[in-house]
């Protein structure tokens, strides 16, 4: 099939976004930069793109932490990486454009195959897309330009806007482990978001971020900021065709609520089953801001996916929701974090995870409440569907209540599929593949309801191919 007649119904009804990614011819690149992790290979990355000095320190001393850091015990695909043989950096052989015709034929076949421009015309105001370690197209609508909301790539912004990329690049989440400290050193790509006080921006913004090779590490950089009582909803996709061989995910967001702000921040992940998907996630919000992570958890073969929030101010609130999936041998983390730093602050956490043909997933949380905040509510939720006697749930919470005056709340259930639904549902003529589709998607529908129209359709097919075969795999 020709590439570029593909649709996004052929896509998402008879075959899965990897497989459709697979047709598209290898992407030629500009540049690469791959070896073993030593300061000339940072530097080399930097003088690339021609960076400030700032930034260049920032990479060095980043790269020390790496080597000094001992390998995180919570982890285990990722000690498969040999990061001495990935392409540490590939920048594709094309500008960037904001028209979509100005892209190369073969480039722009990856996104149409996946639907993206047709998205981006009805749902979007705003959108990003990466391929391999550089944003190549960037369109913002008028609307934004005229309400002063800054959208543009990572690097523009910092040759562009230094000082507010300092104030907050690595500040949030600094690099604390790791492969944290391994972003720091070779990040590329991803985009930055500044929305004005008091504007809110009713249709989402997105990034899109694509892996086209095997032996390829992607470090995407988002930094999104909200001033005084804005609002602003920001989507994260990504994908990846197969590969032969593995391929490593290691970006970062970074979010800052000022007072009174409103962030939501909502992941749809479906990368192959040939990416291992390691991703830092924080966000900060100052007084009275609401800050909410949906995190939609469906491909790569292994993934540590943990949103976090520190409620900096008081009367600040998040809700982190996820849905994680491991149909298959696949090992698959999506937990959440919250800091109750201020008093009468609150979060909400809402785990709904599906396993299946040896699948493993897990739940990793943490509850902190400091000392002197007050008032303190958090309540945690952790739903697990196993969908046979050889895949596994885990839930790992871990609070720490150090104030009296705070509640924290936590509950858990796990359960099989039901033989009764799925019989009730075959003898109304559905097939048993069909059944139990309907039944994951029931499960996990309140998730799904709080996403835009356009997305909450694409992740419902998306679940429904994912889980279609069972039974049939092996």
């Amino acid at each position: 099939m020709d590439v570029e007649k593909i649709t996004i119904t052929d896509i998402l009804g008879e075959k899965t976004m990897e497989d459709a990614l697979t047709h598209t011819k290898p992407v030629e690149w500009a540049a690469t930069v791959r070896g073993k992790l030593t300061k000339d290979v940072v530097e080399e990355i930097s003088k690339l793109k021609g960076e400030p000095e700032w930034m260049r320190q920032l990479r060095v001393r980043n790269l020390e932490l790496f080597n000094k850091l001992p390998m995180p015990n919570w982890v285990a695909a990722v000690n498969e990486i040999d990061l001495e043989e990935l392409i540490n950096y590939a920048k594709p052989s094309t500008h960037q454009a904001n028209d979509w015709d100005q892209l190369p034929s073969d480039i722009k076949s990856y996104y149409e195959s996946i639907g993206l421009p047709e998205l981006e015309a009805k749902a979007l105001s705003g959108l990003g897309a990466q391929l391999d370690s550089e944003i190549i197209y960037l369109n913002v609508k008028k609307q934004l330009n005229e309400k002063g909301v800054i959208l543009m790539s990572m690097e523009e912004a910092v040759q562009k806007y230094p000082d507010m990329v300092r104030q907050y690049f690595m500040k949030i989440f600094p690099p604390e482990h790791k492969f944290a400290a391994l972003h720091g050193a070779l990040w590329s790509g991803g985009v930055f978001v500044y929305v004005p006080p008091g504007v809110k921006i009713e249709a989402p913004l997105e990034a899109f971020f694509l892996i086209s090779n095997a032996l390829e590490g992607q470090f995407e950089h988002t930094l999104l900021v909200a001033d005084k009582n804005s609002y602003i909803h920001f989507i994260e996709g990504c994908s990846a065709p197969r590969f032969s061989k593995t391929s490593f995910h290691d970006g970062m967001v970074e979010l800052y609520a000022h007072e009174g702000a409103h962030i939501k921040f909502t992941t749809v992940q479906n990368w192959s089953k040939n990416v291992i998907n390691f991703n830092n996630k924080r966000a900060i919000g100052e007084a009275h801001s609401f800050i909410e992570w949906v995190e939609a958890s469906i491909g790569s073969r292994a993934s540590y996916v943990y949103p976090s929030t520190v409620l900096k101010g008081e009367g600040a609130s998040t809700s982190i929701v996820g849905i994680t999936m491991a149909n298959g041998n696949h090992w698959k983390e999506n937990g959440a974090k919250v800091y109750h730093d201020a008093p009468n602050t609150s979060s909400k956490i809402v785990n709904k995870s599906i396993s299946a043909n040896g699948g493993s997933v897990v739940y990793r949380g943490l509850v902190f409440v400091r000392k002197g905040a007050k008032g303190a509510k958090s309540h945690v939720v952790c739903d697990s569907l196993v969908l046979d006697s050889s895949s596994k749930a885990y839930t790992i919470p871990h609070d720490q209540v150090f104030e009296e005056e705070a509640t924290v709340t936590h509950e858990a259930t796990t359960g099989r599929i039901s033989e009764d639904k799925l019989y009730y549902l075959r003898s109304r003529g559905f097939t048993e593949d069909e059944a139990k589709s309907l039944v994951v998607l029931g499960f996990i529908q309140d998730v799904t309801e709080g996403l835009p129209f356009e997305y909450a359709m694409t992740l419902n097919k998306v679940i429904s191919m994912e889980f279609s075969k069972y039974g049939k795999l092996a």
